[in-house]
Order: structure tokens, then sequence, then C-alpha cells
């Protein structure tokens, strides 16, 4: 089963005999995998699961679903906004679809916006956290998808939501995309919108009442503004130079959908058979290369445009003879006043009076 055809069936968009009856399989596993995952919860709850105290503070940025949210973007932003603020963090990350021995997408990507932090990948974070205490001088951890890993203690949870798919087409894993009830939200300290740039204002309106019900915690909007492309050396272009060009795109990460928004609102849309779609942290061979060449040359493409996530891991400035760009993006906060830098100010604040 591919990752489009799971996300087609989940979301109810196929239709017929057999994806039907796939969601009705599916429906009978979801309880089983809730039933897990509460238990556990409830267990860390009642204090009958230990939890970790590293020496350092612990920011998390993570989520509810499964697929993009936002959260590389975000902990850029997050571990650059630490630095004006003083401290020197260290990012920690799981290594999600690593090759043995590699940097996953992720890691390369974050090495390449945050030049000079430390960043260790470790599946036990716990471990992770006391060997990035012990190797670098960080101030603060941050925890790139941390919100279910709770053997590790954080003193900020930052829960992120795409107003596009927020509540994993409504059911849990695998019927739905939710990694645990919605219940787990009153864990988090703050709620990021993201991509709300995407959906209407009625729409923004309706999840911030139904998200204020959830939680106590403040809610951000925020939106991943494309500022321009990049090629693997480092060249910046404006997306006006590609206007009027026939491009393709193609994509490994977990909502090319919000990817083909973010082509459109820059004028650089694609039609279906001019956009692939990869499974996520997609590790592309010579072979695949080769293919989106032909299948790139057959489009009388122009130009590929991919995400950075993939720029990183193909290293070319061009695929075949056609030139390859990635579109840089930045977190944006569309609210007028800046209230998760606040909250996070103010939480720092508390912990440096605690540490002297």
């Amino acid at each position: 089963m591919t990752e489009s055809f799971f996300i087609d069936l989940v979301s109810g968009q196929s239709r017929g005999i057999l994806p039907s009856s796939l969601r009705a399989g599916l429906s009978v596993a979801e309880p089983f995998y809730g039933c897990a995952v509460g238990l556990r919860n409830a267990l860390f709850d009642a204090g009958l699961k230990r939890v970790h105290q590293a020496e350092r503070p612990v920011i998390s940025v993570g989520n509810v679903t499964t697929g993009g949210t936002g959260k590389t973007p975000t902990v850029a932003w997050l571990v650059n906004w630490l630095q004006q603020q003083h401290e020197t963090p260290a990012i920690l990350s799981r290594g999600y679809q690593s090759l043995d021995g590699e940097a996953n997408d992720e890691k390369l990507l974050l090495d390449q916006l945050c030049p000079g932090v430390s960043h260790l990948q470790n599946r036990d974070r716990v471990t992770g956290a006391a060997r990035l205490i012990q190797d670098s001088s960080c101030s603060v951890i941050v925890l790139d998808d941390g919100f279910q890993h709770r053997r590790l203690h954080r003193d900020f949870d930052l829960v992120l939501i795409d107003a596009l798919t927020p509540w994993g087409h409504g059911h849990l894993l695998p019927r739905g995309l939710l990694r645990e009830s919605l219940r787990s939200l009153r864990r988090a300290d703050a709620i990021l919108l993201t991509r709300c740039d995407l959906v209407t204002a009625t729409r923004l309106k309706e999840l911030k009442t139904q998200l204020s019900k959830m939680v106590e915690a403040p809610v951000i909007a925020s939106a991943f503004t494309a500022t321009g492309l990049v090629n693997s050396s480092g060249v910046k272009l404006p997306f006006a130079d590609l206007n009027g060009k026939r491009t393709c795109s193609f994509a490994g990460i977990g909502n090319p959908g919000g990817f083909r928004r973010t082509l459109s609102g820059v004028g650089l849309a694609v039609s279906d058979n001019r956009f692939r779609a990869f499974p996520d942290h997609y590790h592309y061979t010579q072979d695949d290369l080769n293919n989106v060449a032909i299948w790139a040359t057959t489009q009388y493409a122009e130009a590929l445009i991919v995400t950075r996530k993939d720029l990183v891991k193909i290293r070319s400035d061009q695929i075949g003879r056609i030139p390859l760009w990635a579109v840089d993006i930045e977190l944006e906060f569309l609210e007028t006043e800046p209230l998760l830098q606040r909250t996070l100010a103010d939480k720092l604040s508390f912990l440096n009076v605690e540490r002297t």
C-alpha cells in the first residue's frame, strides 16, 4: 500500500467496494491501537512509568498526527530565536528513516538552516539528551518530534496542527492519522496552527474555537512563507525568473498536497501529470533520478522544483540536463502580538531562575 493510496483511503477520497472494505478493516484495528496508546499515557500520567529529567531544559516540537505539519522549519525558527535570547541550543531527534550511520533528511536540512548547532540523532531520547549535555555546551535542548516520547521530561511542549488536516481525518491510526487522542493536547504548553494562509478566515476561526474548548494553552496562527528558490550550490533565484517557463515538481515529504499549494501560491502551479509524490523521507536512487529526468523531458520541463528536504539528499544542481531548484520557506506568525515568543520567554525566565 503506497503512502498516497493510504491517505486517499483514510480520508475517504477513495470510493468503491474495495476502499470501503479496507476502511472497515482498519476500523476494527483502531480501538486496539487506541487502547494501547491510552494505557501507555495513563501509566505516565499516574507516575507508574518513569520520566527522566535532563540536566538542561527541554523544549519539544511535536504533533498529534502523522505526516508533515511543518516541524522542521519550526525547529529552525525556534533554534534561531533561542540564539537571539543568548541561549546555546542543541537539537535532539530520533533520526526517522535514516540509513545506517547516516543523517536523515531532517538533520541534513537543519544543519544548513542552523549552522554550528549541535544535532544528535538517537532513537533513545533519554540517552541522547545525556550525550548532548556531555558532548556540547548547550544550555537548552530542542526535541524534534517529541510529543509522544514521554520518557524524557519536557519543560515546554509546542504542538503543531496543520490547518488543512487538523484532526487526522477524525480517526486514530490505522484508520486515520491521529497518533493519539485529541485529549492529549491538554499536555501542550502552546498550539501552533500551521498553513493558516491556505484556509479561509472562517475556517481558521472555527479551528481556534474548537481548540479553545480542548486546551487552555495559547493557540497561535502561522504560515510557511515561500521566499524564493535555491539550488544545491546555494545560488538564489526569485520565483519571477521561472514565470512563463514549464516546470515539473516532485517531493518525498509527509504532505505533498501542502507543497503543491505552496507552488500554486507563488505562481508555479503544476498539473497532476507534472507532479510526482514519493514516500515521506524517501531515499532517491540513481535509477529514480534517471526516471525523473526521462519523465521531466517528456513533459518538456525547463526546471524541476522540489522541497529543501529533497534537495539535501539529491545534492545536485540539475537532474539530467534540467536545472533543479528547491523552495525556500520561513515560518511566519499571523498574530498581531508575538504570543509564542512571549510564552517561551516567560518559561525560559522561570527556568533560568530555577537554575540559579
